[in-house]
């Protein structure tokens, strides 16, 4: 699609659960696909409540075009009982979340796919293809994916209509496990969908969580038959948050490579890293890498057993990072890893049988004591580093740092198949 010169944010009719026949909106809410650990996290959320969104995000059976089939018939027989229900008028959603310190608001709609929207990661191929064969069986949007964008860091224009809504009762109000607490607004007055048109036409946007979902949404929409810019297949759904306003959180993503065990990890790097065990638990190991200058990970094997890796060879970075790319990227964490340890020092295979990631650094450990593999323990990269990369047109290697709070699955839907999209 051609490139537009800002963001177009389109209203839609949400599908939304109805409170009365589920058992709480907590019940039925979820992560997203991608922080779902499998097969525990899928197991625990089913047995929330049997309405749980992840029945129609994770769908398990034999083969893929069962799983495909089983979500998209789950979703035709909830919206046939009255369990998901869709409003009446197309709207933007403003959308609150709220934990501790963090308080995030955002936007959530339909966004147009030819709008100025940097993605800063790689993709894997097989799961934009599975994303895309599961919303096309469907045809539907399950969830938002995270785009932040830089405004003025005051209430004007969009953010000027949020903090206006905020202040009404919403149409829903929950809080899930993590103690986030969630509320959502509908905005349908055409004075506010027209300051919140005009404002976001003059922003671009960075993909701060869901690569592979805006890489399905512009793949489906390749695969239609005469697609027009009017098609629901020509927007995806997002939440669009105000960073100069509302900054998000960065964290990192760890890998767990479970066919390397830790023993062998440490005897194949060969001089390549320094190689230190660290005393203490997980947060002393994790302290001690945010505490340490340079590229640097921490191997874990399981809750008793770190090493800190610093140092590495500067001929081993010299022969194996490319050098066609920006400094900034060159001494990424993640492009070290990859390019050097990975793919170099330890040879493994890039595929997802050889390298799981996890958002979460006590999971990435226990999956790795589980497997008798090895867990690479890793730090964040600042949200500048990662816009500056991506306005330079240069992509991280995936899976490099998590934005969050990413917002909760479930709360609202987008269908393609209805008109009001």
């Amino acid at each position: 699609m051609t490139s537009t010169d800002g963001l177009r944010l389109l209203p839609f009719r949400g599908l939304r659960y109805a409170p009365d026949r589920v058992s709480s909106l907590t019940a039925v809410t979820s992560p997203p696909y991608d922080v779902v650990v499998r097969p525990d996290g899928v197991r625990h959320l089913e047995t929330a409540d049997p309405y749980n969104i992840v029945r129609l995000i994770l769908p398990h059976a034999a083969d893929p075009s069962t799983r495909h089939r089983q979500a998209a018939d789950t979703l035709r027989r909830w919206r046939a009982e009255g369990v998901l229900t869709q409003d009446e008028r197309p709207a933007l959603y403003v959308y609150e979340q709220r934990g501790g310190e963090v308080l995030q608001r955002g936007l959530i709609g339909a966004l147009c796919l030819d709008g100025p929207v940097l993605p800063h990661e790689d993709v894997i191929a097989e799961v934009v293809e599975d994303r895309a064969a599961l919303m096309r069986a469907a045809a539907a949007n399950f969830e938002p994916l995270l785009l932040s964008y830089q405004g003025q860091g005051t209430a004007t224009g969009a953010t000027a209509v949020i903090e206006r809504i905020v202040h009404g009762t919403p149409l829903l109000a929950t809080t899930t496990e993590d103690g986030f607490s969630h509320r959502l607004w509908a905005v349908t007055d055409p004075a506010d969908l027209a300051a919140i048109d005009d404002d976001l036409g003059r922003r671009q946007a960075l993909i701060a969580d869901g690569h592979h979902r805006w890489a399905t949404y512009q793949r489906l929409y390749e695969q239609q038959p005469d697609a027009t810019a009017a098609s629901p297949w020509a927007s995806g759904l997002v939440l669009l948050v105000d960073t100069a306003r509302y900054p998000l959180q960065v964290r990192a993503i760890h890998r767990v490579l479970p066919h390397l065990p830790l023993v062998k990890a440490l005897a194949g790097l060969g001089g390549a890293f320094r190689a230190r065990p660290l005393p203490g638990g997980l947060s002393a190991a994790l302290e001690a890498l945010e505490e340490t200058p340079g590229n640097a990970f921490v191997l874990a094997e399981g809750p008793d057993t770190f090493h800190l890796l610093d140092r590495p060879d500067p001929e081993l970075l010299d022969r194996t990072i490319r050098t066609d790319r920006p400094e900034a990227w060159r001494r990424l964490d993640a492009t070290v890893l990859h390019s050097a340890l990975l793919d170099e020092v330890w040879r493994i295979p890039d595929d997802p049988s050889h390298i799981g990631y996890l958002h979460h650094a006590e999971a990435a450990v226990e999956q790795a004591a589980r497997h008798g593999g090895t867990a690479v323990l890793m730090r964040a990269t600042s949200e500048d580093t990662v816009r500056q990369l991506a306005q330079a047109g240069v992509t991280m290697p995936r899976k490099s740092t998590s934005f969050g709070p990413k917002p909760a699955t479930g709360l609202v839907l987008r269908t393609l198949d209805d008109a009001g999209n």
